[in-house]
């Protein structure tokens, strides 16, 4: 997400959906835990939310929504939108489930604006003295992908931090239920999914080997966001505060994955 800014006051009321195995736990911090369980198949990447390996994970809810000013609008559009991530040996994968309105979508370049798009948006930090990656991709698929390094770190790298090149993007397994194409937009109620797959090499490729990833804790955040369209609006799973801007890993929660 592309966007600097201000936003005064807090976040508008969180919209809260039933669902089974949430995992929301808060720190001490405020922060939400989420624990990222073994996959005990690989998913087929075929946008089932309800087949038994996805079943196995725990669900987050990206609900804290985000006014552009101090007068939150009780009727403005907040979609309920649904993540799980799963680990195996090789990746995550990781699965977002949309129950949207104003749906439109019409970026299907490589590294284009779709965060403009109906876009679910997927920020990780795997080391914490090193860059995060923000996976971004609209509902017909297209996606965004930089890396960002920290600017603390000092050490050697393997590659420059900023977009990064097809040869390894591509490599991000994508599958999506919506045309790649929205347009008109989409008034009516519609359920969309976006399902992927990140192998670990991905991330090895900047920040270098991860290890065994059983037990290990990462930082990340899950957003939601439609930026040109009738409705827009803006919405993320760990809270953000000051300026509307998802670039903001200091606010990131914590993903603990399962031994």
């Amino acid at each position: 997400m592309s966007m600097t800014r201000a936003v005064a006051g807090m976040m508008a009321a969180a919209l809260m959906a039933g669902c089974a195995h949430v995992s929301e736990a808060a720190r001490d911090d405020g922060k939400p835990e989420y624990v990222v369980k073994r996959a005990n198949a690989v998913p087929a990447l075929d946008g089932n939310w309800d087949s038994p390996v996805w079943q196995k994970a725990n669900e987050l809810r990206v609900d804290k929504f985000y006014p552009l000013n101090q007068k939150p609008n009780p009727e403005a559009h907040r979609p309920v939108t649904l993540a799980r991530t799963l680990y195996g040996d090789k990746g995550l994968y990781v699965h977002f489930k949309v129950d949207d309105c104003y749906v439109r979508s019409i970026e299907t370049k490589y590294h284009g604006k779709v965060w403009e798009d109906a876009c679910v948006e997927f920020f990780v930090k795997p080391k914490a003295d090193r860059g995060y990656f923000n996976f971004e991709i609209n509902c017909g698929g297209t996606m965004l992908l930089s890396y960002h390094e920290n600017p603390e770190y000092k050490g050697p790298a393997d590659r420059p931090p900023d977009s990064v090149p097809w040869d390894l993007a591509s490599q991000v397994k994508i599958f999506h239920t919506m045309p790649e194409v929205v347009e008109p937009e989409i008034t009516e109620p519609t359920t969309w999914h976006i399902e992927y797959f990140i192998p670990f090499a991905l991330f090895e490729a900047y920040i270098g080997p991860l290890g065994p990833i059983d037990g290990q804790t990462w930082e990340a955040n899950y957003y939601k966001c439609a930026e040109n369209n009738s409705h827009p609006h803006w919405a993320s799973w760990s809270p953000i505060f000051g300026k509307l801007d998802f670039h903001q890993p200091e606010y990131f929660g914590i993903l603990k994955f399962e031994q």
